[in-house]
């Protein structure tokens, strides 16, 4: 946790970001048949809520490898 008690996992970094961030995670949501809402997902399981983060990882890794491919 950082000093303000918050979880620093869910810290965006690049705040410019957060927007394009959000819509992935709700794209990703979709594809993955999940009922991903704005604002509170405590209804949800671990799991649901795992497998959408995992998700994100996997196709932000694509892409920065995409992008130092030149591709």
């Amino acid at each position: 946790m950082n000093q303000s008690g918050s979880n620093s996992g869910s810290r965006v970094n690049v705040p410019e970001a957060k927007g394009a961030l959000d819509n992935m995670k709700f794209e990703i949501a979709r594809e993955l048949g999940i009922n991903f809402k704005p604002g509170y997902n405590g209804d949800l399981s671990s799991r649901e809520n795992g497998y959408v983060g995992g998700y994100m990882v996997k196709r932000l890794i694509e892409q920065a490898e995409r992008q130092m491919a030149g591709k």
